[in-house]
């Protein structure tokens, strides 16, 4: 090979290696997931921070995570230990079930395991006919809820099971928070984790098979609901905790069961890859802040968390009033306060007023009502009289010394 043929294939080679240098590689984690459901979302669980959306405010039928809205409205309106007698309406109730039967007594609590663990649509309607008498009126109870205790306001509900109904939908943003909401509740969050329970009712005697297939195959699953219908297609809410970081994930009308499963997978996966939860600020922690270049401290009465790209650092300001902003992370708005911190307030020095020592000297107080400079400095007189009056004591002696000396000169 000449040198012309090498010089040739070196002009081919350098330029490819440049590149290949030069030109950063993508990481996978850092790509959006590609979700194939008609609407998703994933959030952080503590903070609500919104980490990925796709058609994330449009109306779509729920199907049975509807029964979400159910589980925790029952769990926040009524005794869980309450018994409950089955109605004809809830026996027949179309689509799952766990086997009800008319006349039956069951206490709440179990009611909600056959609702959430095993998605029983007699349950749900066992449930909502205790509490208001009717699946309608207690639809007008969930309304109610997600609106004002939640605050959701593209969702609305006229079943407690989610079977299709023309004015029943909601949006996957919706559904995300409301989930958020329910995962407050450790009994709610308790049955929603649970894989299996045993279940002995009057007509059917089994064990409840929890239908969240991530509980099973995702680290860190821990709830929350599936659903079906041919109207809504596949819906699934899916939570997960790794260390301190717990994501809940929502996809609406995936096309398939697998499709649904592997979408949220990949869902989470980038959440954990990329996205963590911080404690910024404990109960109570104070802090110190430069404020108009003077030193300011202030304290937190709630725990402050945030959520932040990994491995950034948030850099935290405080104003005048005390509202707490980031001003490094894309995930928050640098003008949108996160929370309000309280200033400490702090005890100003006592200065001695030098001008007023030598009348504080004449003072006669209490010796117990003396300021340490009033004590210092009357010790300090006392020691120079105390040294005058040695000194006047040994220049006596020293005159009679004399004296005696000249009488036997």
């Amino acid at each position: 090979m000449t040198r012309l043929d090498m010089m040739a294939i070196w002009r081919f080679i350098i330029p490819i290696l440049i590149v290949f240098f030069l030109i950063e590689p993508v990481s996978a984690s850092e790509e959006k997931p590609r979700v194939r459901g008609e609407a998703a979302v994933l959030i952080d669980a503590k903070t609500g921070t919104i980490l990925y959306e796709k058609n994330a405010d449009t109306r779509l039928y729920p199907a049975s995570i509807t029964k979400i809205a159910t589980g925790i409205v029952a769990i926040e309106s009524s005794n869980i230990k309450d018994t409950v007698k089955v109605s004809k309406e809830a026996r027949y109730e179309e689509g799952t079930r766990v086997f009800l039967a008319e006349g039956e007594e069951v206490t709440l609590e179990n009611l909600l395991y056959g609702l959430l663990v095993n998605s029983g649509n007699d349950a749900a309607t066992a449930i909502a006919e205790y509490i208001d008498g009717s699946k309608e009126q207690f639809a007008i109870r969930m309304n109610e809820f997600v609106r004002d205790k939640v605050g959701v306001t593209q969702t609305h509900f006229t079943n407690p099971h989610g079977l299709p109904d023309p004015n029943h939908y909601t949006t996957a943003r919706d559904m995300a928070f409301i989930a958020k909401y329910a995962m407050k509740n450790d009994l709610f969050r308790q049955i929603v984790s649970t894989k299996t329970k045993p279940w002995t009712g009057k007509e059917w005697k089994s064990e409840l098979v929890n239908h969240n297939k991530l509980l099973w195959s995702y680290e860190g699953a821990n709830g929350i609901k599936n659903g079906y219908t041919n109207a809504a297609g596949f819906t699934l809410v899916s939570s997960a905790r790794r260390g301190d970081t717990e994501l809940i994930g929502v996809i609406l009308k995936a096309s398939s069961n697998n499709e649904l499963y592997a979408d949220m997978t990949e869902l989470l996966d980038y959440g954990f890859e990329n996205f963590e939860s911080r404690l910024v600020m404990a109960k109570g922690e104070q802090k110190s802040f430069n404020i108009n270049q003077k030193e300011r401290v202030f304290y937190s009465q709630e725990p402050i968390w945030l959520t932040l790209h990994k491995g950034i650092d948030p850099v935290l300001t405080v104003d005048d009033e005390g509202s707490l902003y980031v001003q490094n992370s894309p995930l928050i708005s640098s003008s949108e306060a996160i929370a309000t911190l309280y200033p400490v307030k702090q005890e100003q020095e006592q200065v001695p007023d030098l001008s007023e020592l030598p009348m504080k000297i004449m003072e006669t107080s209490a010796p117990d009502r003396k300021s340490p400079w009033t004590i210092a400095i009357t010790g300090v007189w006392f020691l120079q009289l105390a040294f005058m009056f040695m000194l006047i004591l040994a220049i006596r002696r020293k005159k009679k010394s004399l004296k005696r000396n000249r009488y036997y000169e």
